[in-house]
């Protein structure tokens, strides 16, 4: 059973236009952030890689959404990661964090370049963030190309985010794999710690609302 309304149209009215003043605990992620030390662990021919990475994560404030009754505040993120000995891109990312103020409900889609994309859904407080997608649900899952499900179906993503006492966070990434040819399910783990190096720019219907006169 649901909660849900049975007026799925109308809107809220008197929205709050400041996106920032109302991310909840998705607040401390808003900005951009670098991090030199990350760890990944993925699956090779020969057995489990071991690689360092560097990460740069860009999240800015959006407008809010009124989807009907439900209303949703969050932040567009891209984030970008390669190595110190390679140039290539490592891995290219993007996808929104959302938060919804009435229930709680925190949520990241995400999208990446080799033809998978998930929603994963969780809570979060003052101390931290945690979301997961299953393969096959249809409301929180994942969605990937022929060639993953064949060769490395995602069965499960589960991302837990730490809000350091010093301004900076923490992310262990865990993602369950079916690799074709082997028998045993594979984590595939990356985490990693993000310093502030900028400030996030407010959304643009809260700057427009500045400049109107009172």
């Amino acid at each position: 059973m649901n909660s849900f309304p049975e007026d799925v149209f109308s809107e809220p009215e008197d929205i709050d236009p400041d996106t920032l003043a109302n991310l909840g605990p998705l607040r401390p992620l808003a900005g951009i952030w670098e991090g030199r030390k990350g760890i990944d662990l993925n699956p090779k021919a020969d057995g489990p890689e071991r690689r360092e990475y560097i990460e740069r994560i860009e999240m800015q404030p959006i407008d809010p959404q009124p989807n009907g009754p439900q209303l949703i505040y969050g932040l567009r993120y891209h984030i970008h990661i390669n190595t110190e000995e390679e140039d290539t891109t490592f891995h290219d990312q993007v996808g929104y964090w959302l938060y919804e103020p009435a229930t709680g409900l925190v949520m990241q889609t995400l999208a990446i370049p080799r033809g998978q994309t998930a929603l994963a859904a969780g809570k979060g407080d003052a101390k931290g963030l945690k979301v997961r997608a299953e393969r096959g649900a249809l409301n929180y899952g994942i969605a990937s190309t022929d060639f993953l499900e064949y060769a490395f179906r995602t069965d499960s993503y589960e991302l837990t985010v730490t809000f350091n006492p010093d301004g900076s966070w923490s992310y262990v990434s865990d993602t369950t794999l079916k690799v074709h040819g082997r028998d045993e399910p594979f984590r595939h783990l990356d985490r990693n710690t993000l310093t502030k190096v900028g400030e996030p720019t407010p959304n643009p219907l809260y700057l427009i609302r500045q400049k109107q006169p009172a």
